[in-house]
């Protein structure tokens, strides 16, 4: 029996090269094999820090009798979900006709030609209450195969219809929600606040960054935010040791964790708990903050730059294997152990946030650690998943590990998570590359200009294609609206767009960005919870743009204790900007015309104060600069008399 995963590029994968399971690894080859045994396929998603995954492999993956019935019945393919996301999604859509409460392992089950006709996630290796063993299932689904075989493709095929005009029904352009409809929204998620332990709901208990981050932004939700943050900061979902978060606890009081640490979800809380400290001033976001960025540069960062994708929930202690043992030891009993095994395969989506936090975490606290943290991971992206660039075509690689480059393709996801963390860089530290490179991404993933609305229904659109299987099999989705746990691939380059908009004042960017938000309609605010990043950017859209650039004289200090760049650090609203006189201009010469004009006053720095492209005259003292009222309090929405941007 081949063994097609010992080289993969996924930890997962590998993990389950030594099964006794004829796995493949995700591609067409194992559906022509399907096709010409004329049996079923076994589509079997996890990720390498899932525990339930880790479960199963053991219990079910392992079992040689079981093994010899999945090799003789059915072709058994192996995912990475962090590595194919689309083909994750394509098939949590088609398991949803099946079952209720997905998550992972996601085993599905698929005709050659790829469509769903049974789904489940953990199956037991004997029956419990209420669950059959995953030997009965198998040996049903068998049956099913090859006694009902039209009743299977007719299931089949009705679900993929039913995928199939969801998608469509997707592609429609709706209305972005106005101010009443992102109330309404807020008001929702404020009711269902845990009142006693804080987040959503009961239990399992996630952070669900993305709502927090839209809530702190608004006056009806802003202490709801604050509340939940500080009881995260304070509860066991913590490590307080090494300062990251764990993905989620299994009760409501945020004990019992599951203890994988995952870059999505600590990039997003770095940069929550920096926003809460500059709105607050509180020591506790302050000393939050700090903690997940030493986590992030300590524990996930890469020799090679970058950042692994999450560490492992369980661990080696004393000889024993076991999830959580690690983090039950003390800071001195830590230091004799191994610490749980890190997946190291760098995700360029994810990465971009891990940028973007630790460049404006490193701004805001003055900390030029995190923000050199921050451009080793951008360099080595630029370096090593940027493909081609001489050709001056655009195409990002999807993940990498230790150099190698996988062949999964990359999704809107990457590049836009990878541009705002570029962008975000290039505000931090003035360096005008980064815009550069961030530019060149969201302009690959626009249509050509001259494209006819009608040729072209998408605002966005990967410039490399959809994976081919799904292609193929007519499971491709053109946009994957769904979030929840970090923003979508249509957030994300959405936001980038958004951000460009603001940087350049060019048109395409704002409408693209419009666009693309308004493919969502009034999924934002029936399920405001599932939907939390996008609307935090429907309400910048809908708010006033505000853009703050001081410019300093070249040669002067990079830190300072006061003046007007300590104050713009600070500053909680809006688009902020610090840079030198030398590097207002490269930008402004860049095209950035944010920056066109933007000089010093007499020696001294500058700061220029905009709302909706409309600036007030410089200012060189930070007391004359307006009071930073954070989005939706009342009175910061007013705009200053002054010049236009770029007079």
């Amino acid at each position: 029996m081949p063994n097609r995963l010992a080289d993969a590029i996924s930890p997962y994968l590998r993990s389950h090269a030594g099964n006794p399971v004829d796995w493949h690894g995700w591609g067409a080859e194992a559906f022509a094999e399907a096709r010409a045994r004329d049996l079923p396929v076994l589509v079997s998603i996890g990720y390498s820090t899932c525990h339930w995954c880790h479960v199963m492999a053991r219990e079910s993956f392992s079992d040689p009798v079981l093994a010899d019935y999945l090799n003789e019945h059915f072709v058994s393919v192996k995912v990475d979900r962090e590595e194919h996301p689309d083909v994750d999604a394509a098939y949590l859509a088609a398991a949803s006709a099946f079952v209720g409460g997905l998550g992972w392992p996601l085993n599905v089950f698929v005709t050659p030609g790829g469509r769903a006709f049974y789904a489940g996630t953990y199956f037991p290796p004997q029956p419990m209450t209420g669950h059959p063993s995953f030997r009965q299932v198998l040996e049903a689904v068998t049956d099913a195969w090859t006694t009902r075989r039209a009743e299977v493709t007719e299931s089949a095929d009705l679900v993929a219809a039913a995928l199939a005009t969801a998608a469509a029904e997707g592609t429609t352009a709706g209305a972005r929600p106005d101010a009443v409809a992102l109330n309404a929204a807020a008001a929702a998620l404020v009711a269902q606040e845990d009142p006693v332990f804080g987040g959503f709901g009961g239990a399992p208990k996630f952070p669900v960054a993305p709502a927090l981050g839209f809530l702190l932004e608004r006056a009806e939700g802003r202490d709801l935010a604050l509340r939940t943050l500080k009881r995260l900061g304070a509860s066991p979902l913590r490590d307080p040791i090494e300062g990251g978060f764990f993905r989620y606890a299994v009760n409501r009081d945020w004990s019992e964790p599951h203890y994988e640490r995952m870059l999505y979800d600590n990039a997003q809380l770095l940069d929550l708990y920096t926003q809460a400290w500059k709105l607050t001033g509180e020591p506790w976001a302050h000393a939050v903050a700090l903690g997940i960025a030493r986590f992030l540069t300590g524990v996930l960062a890469l020799p090679g730059g970058g950042f692994a994708s999450a560490q492992d929930s369980e661990s080696t202690v004393d000889g024993r294997r076991v999830e959580g043992g690690y983090y039950a030891l003390d800071e001195e009993a830590r230091k004799l152990q191994a610490r749980p095994a890190l997946d190291d395969k760098v995700l360029t989506g994810w990465n971009g946030l891990g940028i973007a936090a630790l460049a404006r975490a490193g701004f805001a606290f003055d900390e030029p650690a995190l923000q050199a943290a921050a451009m080793r991971a951008a360099d080595m992206l630029l370096d090593r998943h940027l493909a081609d660039q001489r050709t001056g075509e655009v195409e990002l690689v999807r993940a990498s590990i230790s150099g190698r480059v996988s062949g999964a393709r990359s999704t809107l996801e990457d590049y836009g998570m990878f541009a705002r963390g570029l962008l975000e860089l290039a505000l931090a530290t003035g360096e005008v590359r980064y815009a550069l490179a961030a530019r060149r991404l969201v302009d690959a993933t626009l249509p050509p200009a001259q494209t006819p609305p009608a040729q072209s229904p998408l605002p966005f659109r990967v410039p490399n294609g959809s994976d081919p299987v799904l292609a193929a099999q007519g499971l491709e989705s053109a946009v994957d609206p769904s979030e929840g746990a970090y923003p979508s691939g249509l957030t994300s380059i959405a936001g980038a767009a958004w951000l460009l908009h603001l940087l350049t004042a060019d048109p395409r960017y704002l409408a693209a960005a419009e666009s693309g938000m308004d493919l969502l309609g009034g999924q934002l605010t029936s399920r405001p919870l599932a939907f939390g990043a996008a609307l935090r950017l429907s309400a910048a859209l809908a708010a006033p743009a505000v853009q703050l650039v001081v410019v300093s004289p070249d040669g002067s200090p990079a830190t300072s204790p006061d003046g007007l760049p300590a104050a713009a650090r600070r500053r909680a609203t809006g688009l902020v900007a610090a840079v030198t006189e030398a590097q207002a201009k490269a930008f402004a010469d860049a095209g950035f015309d944010l920056f066109r004009d933007r000089t010093t006053r007499a020696g001294l720095a500058a700061a220029y104060l905009c709302r909706d492209f409309v600036c007030s005259l410089p200012v060189t003292d930070p007391a004359d600069l307006p009071a930073d009222l954070p989005p939706g309090v009342p009175g910061s929405t007013g705009r200053p008399t002054g010049t236009t941007m770029g007079a």
